[in-house]
């Protein structure tokens, strides 16, 4: 086995082992979902103007619903571990190296949901209570490698949208991919690509994100109250 599918097969199975922890404990299951739901909406306040931006609201669409978001990707995270060796052979390298820097972001954002849902009270999330449990739980390192991780998916499909070979590529292995069964590997690639071509460049957008979300953090550990309400 290559090295790119032992390493997406690690990160998925770290998730898996997330879903296990929360299928034994109910109250961190529903405090989880919660939690993401929080963040998801936070998200959307903190860059609001993005996400009705002409230029920009697709691609920042596609950081609120398809990189982060309270949804289960377990059907999708099935498929690739399913089938990781038929996705190394079927698409090209760049797009295997894509989905190994979403499958290791996808472990580390799990691992972290899990340990800051693992201190939250009981009832409905508030501000402060968040950045309570975001403190209690620290992992500053591991907090900006998240955003430094979806910013360099980020700039990898942006990469990967200026080769039009490539996306004409992709869009001729639908049918080998739903063959395969790789049907929602190749939707999100689709999204990503159609996200980012529509966008054109994303610096001003990454440089955005970047910003907002890492002043948010610092905010966060330094004990700002009103970190997580919009500017």
């Amino acid at each position: 086995m290559s090295q790119a599918a032992t390493s997406i097969l690690a990160h998925l199975m770290a998730v898996d082992a997330e879903r296990q922890r929360r299928s034994q404990d109910p109250d961190l299951a529903r405090k989880v979902n919660a939690l993401k739901a929080w963040q998801q909406a936070r998200f959307a306040r903190t860059h609001d103007d993005l996400l009705r931006d002409a230029r920009y609201g697709a691609a920042a669409r596609f950081f609120l619903e398809d990189l982060y978001g309270p949804q289960d990707f377990a059907q999708r995270d099935a498929q690739f571990a399913r089938i990781v060796p038929a996705l190394v052979k079927l698409f090209p390298a760049e797009v295997v190296e894509t989905v190994e820097a979403l499958a290791a972001l996808h472990a580390l954002s799990e691992s972290l949901d899990s340990q800051m849902a693992s201190q939250l009270a009981d009832g409905p999330i508030h501000a402060g209570g968040y950045g309570d449990c975001w403190r209690n739980t620290g992992c500053r390192e591991q907090r900006f490698a998240q955003l430094e991780m979806a910013l360099a998916l980020g700039r990898r499909l942006e990469r990967l949208t200026r080769k039009p070979l490539l996306r004409h590529s992709l869009r001729l292995m639908r049918g080998p991919a739903r063959a395969a069964g790789l049907e929602a590997l190749q939707n999100f690639l689709e999204r990503g690509f159609e996200a980012f071509a529509t966008m054109g460049r994303a610096d001003q957008f990454l440089a955005q994100i970047e910003a907002r979300e890492g002043q948010l953090m610092t905010q966060l550990f330094d004990g700002v109250s009103s970190a997580t309400t919009p500017p």
